[in-house]
């Protein structure tokens, strides 16, 4: 039976470019920064080409040569006989790490050719983002090796919540108190949205957890700034648990006009 096995790779692949990893960045930001993007400053520490060696991994004044364990192949092959005849295993040559050549390593990268760095790097976040959202900032990432090209940036964000503006999508979501005579008769409140306090129309016979909207007062659309959802405004009635003895007398003759209201429509 003849020799089974082979030469799988070559020099060439092994010592061909490689792109760098991808690197992941957490940024958190406040209910107002996601709301309306903002610009930031991001630190991120990353693999870059080794100045020293120009990312070669090579010791400056060194040449490399020919790996005298495989002969330059980048693999060794072990024979081995058995009764079913004989078998051949090729495996990486652990002398050179499968590049076929032996050099004196760069001092500086330890013949990696890339060090760790940390890098300012100015991010634009988009208006609408909000927590879970990934920004990717291309050839921002580690650094690749033989000359490969830098992988990306993944920005992963994540946002605050604001203790009265609760998000839901585009939208926000509020509660408004109102007393039962506002709700009765009607008034105009001051409410706040992510643009500030703003005045709003509490029409007269508003009954509880009715939902006022308030249009296009809400979030940006991711990719379409100049879109917005709206801001829900749940009314509620505030019935008082005491009364003055006028306040009750009050109520008592409006009940009083309803019974009488009630008996003439019949």
């Amino acid at each position: 039976m003849g020799g089974m096995g082979g030469m799988s790779g070559s020099r060439g692949s092994r010592n061909r470019p490689m792109q760098g990893d991808d690197e992941r960045y957490n940024l958190v930001l406040n209910f107002k920064e996601a709301v309306f993007g903002t610009d930031k400053e991001i630190e991120v520490t990353r693999l870059e080409n080794c100045g020293t060696c120009d990312g070669s991994g090579v010791k400056p004044g060194t040449v490399p040569t020919s790996c005298s364990t495989c002969g330059g192949q980048g693999q060794v092959i072990t024979a081995a006989r058995t009764p079913l005849g004989d078998f051949r295993q090729v495996s990486t040559c652990q002398v050179c790490g499968g590049t076929g050549e032996s050099s004196t390593p760069c001092s500086s990268c330890r013949g990696d050719g890339r060090v760790r760095r940390t890098k300012r790097i100015s991010l634009k976040v988009p208006a609408g983002v909000d927590s879970g959202s990934r920004l990717r900032v291309r050839s921002e990432g580690n650094a690749g090796r033989r000359g490969g090209p830098p992988g990306d940036l993944y920005v992963f964000i994540e946002v605050l919540s604001d203790p009265v503006l609760k998000r839901d999508g585009s939208n926000i979501l509020i509660t408004c108190k109102v007393s039962y005579i506002d709700a009765i008769l009607g008034t105009n409140v001051k409410v706040p949205t992510v643009d500030g306090m703003v005045d709003l129309k509490i029409p007269p016979g508003t009954q509880p957890n009715t939902t006022l909207v308030m249009a296009k007062k809400g979030v940006p659309l991711l990719g379409k700034p100049n879109s917005r959802g709206d801001e829900l405004v749940r009314v509620q009635v505030e019935i008082p648990k005491r009364l003055s003895n006028e306040e009750r007398k009050l109520i008592e003759e409006i009940a009083s006009l309803n019974k009488v209201k009630a008996t003439s429509s019949r």
